[in-house]
């Protein structure tokens, strides 16, 4: 009886499951009818099976959007997550100066994803921005008409934005370690690059595969920060696929080839949150052990 009891409380949470699901089934269940459908207009489509689904897969465009992705979250890994350790070993760990730090270090992660690219526009514009005025002092740099110049506007603000996260997470981690270590270690007298790789690091090591893995599907699945900032261009060199999924679903109204898009990508993040979930589990193990 005290068994049933306990399990009421699922009652609670499930009309939140039902709207949920009922909420994502109707919009899934409308893309994969797309997908399988040549519209022509309302009440007007002709069923074409599997025809845009074998043409989003040869799309060239679509290749080119998915390396890119792959080499923007590559960059975003290489770059946030020694950043991150490195703040977070540099921070307080007690007192009033670390409170400050942690308060400090988190403001950028409560600014809007779609703000964000607004801040950026104006940070690097070279007539009202600080960047922009203090960069074209020495160098031409535009962001809007030089790729390079596009990514490296990325890169900074994609670091800006989300290295907190990976700096909180690594800093709960060292908060973690028991004192015990760093006592032994002193006795041993271990240097601080001994202590980082042989205490630290290792027992980061569940908060860090957190960070790494969180951080490759947010900046895989990233939006509207490069869409605000450079809409996809100059050209398409930081045409993203959620950009391109955007522009062909949206802009050229093609919902056949948009619903099979979305289906593809829809695999794709379903196949690295399955990674994910391995990679976690497999983390959690080898601590029990």
């Amino acid at each position: 009886m005290e068994k049933w009891e306990n399990n009421k409380a699922w009652f609670l949470v499930l009309p939140v499951f039902i709207i949920v699901a009922f909420s994502a089934i109707i919009p899934l269940m409308t893309v994969v009818n797309y997908s399988f459908q040549d519209i022509w207009g309302p009440g007007q489509s002709v069923f074409v099976g599997t025809e845009w689904f074998k043409e989003m897969l040869a799309d060239k465009r679509l290749h080119d959007a998915l390396w890119r992705q792959f080499l923007f979250s590559g960059l975003v890994l290489l770059i946030e997550m020694p950043l991150g350790i490195l703040i977070a070993l540099a921070m307080p760990k007690r007192g009033w100066a670390a409170s400050a730090c942690l308060v400090t270090i988190a403001i950028p992660l409560l600014v809007p994803w779609n703000t964000i690219g607004t801040i950026w526009i104006i940070f690097t514009r070279p007539d009202i921005g600080l960047f922009g005025a203090a960069v074209n002092k020495f160098v031409a740099f535009d962001h809007t008409a030089r790729p390079l110049d596009a990514w490296i506007t990325l890169m900074l603000m994609e670091v800006w934005h989300w290295t907190p996260l990976v700096a909180l997470l690594a800093y709960a981690g060292l908060r973690a370690i028991p004192e015990a270590y760093y006592q032994a270690a002193k006795i041993d007298g271990a240097s601080a690059w001994s202590i980082f790789w042989y205490i630290q690091l290792p027992k980061m090591r569940g908060v860090l595969t957190i960070a790494f893995l969180l951080r490759f599907m947010d900046s895989f699945l990233i939006y509207a920060e490069p869409f605000v900032l450079t809409g996809g261009g100059p050209g398409n060199s930081t045409t993203f696929l959620s950009i391109y999924l955007v522009k062909i679903a949206l802009l050229q109204f093609d919902l056949g080839p948009g619903g099979a898009f979305s289906l593809i990508y829809f695999v794709i993040v379903l196949l690295f949150s399955f990674i994910f979930y391995q990679a976690l589990q497999r983390v959690g193990k080898g601590e029990q052990v």
